[in-house]
């Protein structure tokens, strides 16, 4: 792996009484970094008394000066890394395996972590349980409930793209954008149980689960932007978040078995509305103020 020769005595300094091991995760890990891939460190420690923030570093090079200078070498030199260290305390180590949120995140990763200084094998004992993991029914109750309350909790973006789309309201537009295109692949991905190769792979990672050729995937291209019609023009932000709307629909009647009841009437309601005023037509002309 090509990572910086500092990194050894970077880790020497970040060591505390409390440190148990140091792993590598992300794209250097996989060896498949980029020029521009950012060094992704994990630093354990012993208790949850001493969680810490994640830090950013730039590691490598020797020249120095203004900042305006120190920016322009790094964008020159190609041997200097920015390097990513976070702190994982035991608990946050439990919920990577008990919660649905975190295990479709950080699983492979752990599978295709590295260790760079593990004395007393913590980080091989996890990287084990990564190994092993399954995705048990209890993790698929949770995972629904998570997925109900995170449906609940983009009726507002659904409402703000109905309200956009009345008022041609770019700014509610733009914010309904988000929930209805980012927010319902998660929603899917928690339901599925889809475990991301990496945070770029989301995309092709959910798409592949539910199946390209299916409504709910078409609809998330178009969501995102990245379709075109049957112009070959590309979608305007209105239409993404038409098919955003939509999209919304198509989850529910993929999840509704499945969702938990306290949820189901807000949900429902949601979508009901919203098939009255796409199909109704009563959102107003493109352009009315």
């Amino acid at each position: 792996m090509d990572l910086p020769a500092e990194l050894s005595t970077n880790l020497e300094d970040w060591k505390t009484e409390h440190t148990v091991a140091f792993a590598l995760l992300g794209s250097y890990a996989r060896g498949d970094a980029g020029p521009h891939s950012d060094v992704d460190v994990v630093r354990f420690v012993s208790d949850d008394k001493h969680d810490d923030e994640a830090r950013t570093f730039l590691v490598g090079g020797t020249e120095r000066g203004t900042r305006r200078r120190e920016y322009v070498n790094t964008l020159q030199n190609p041997k200097r890394w920015l390097v990513v260290r976070s702190t994982v305390t035991p608990s946050q180590v439990e919920s990577w395996f008990s919660e649905p949120g975190h295990a479709v995140n950080i699983i492979v990763g752990l599978r295709d972590g590295r260790a760079l200084w593990d004395p007393n094998g913590l980080f091989a004992a996890i990287q084990q349980r990564a190994e092993e993991f399954m995705w048990t029914e209890t993790l698929q109750e949770k995972a629904d409930r998570l997925a109900g309350k995170e449906l609940v909790g983009w009726i507002e973006e659904a409402h703000k793209g109905l309200e956009g789309l009345r008022r041609n309201d770019t700014g509610r537009l733009l914010n309904a954008r988000f929930g209805l295109s980012w927010g319902l692949a998660w929603v899917m991905r928690l339901h599925r149980g889809v475990f991301a190769t990496s945070d770029n792979t989301f995309f092709s990672d959910v798409i592949g689960e539910v199946g390209p050729e299916t409504r709910w995937a078409r609809l998330l291209h178009q969501a995102f932007g990245i379709a075109t019609g049957a112009d070959g023009e590309t979608y305007t932000l209105r239409e993404e978040v038409t098919a955003g709307l939509l999209l919304y629909c198509e989850t529910f009647s993929l999840l509704k078995e499945s969702l938990p009841p306290d949820d189901l009437l807000l949900i429902e309601t949601t979508v009901q509305r919203i098939r009255c005023e796409l199909e109704c037509n009563v959102m107003g002309a493109v352009g009315r103020p």
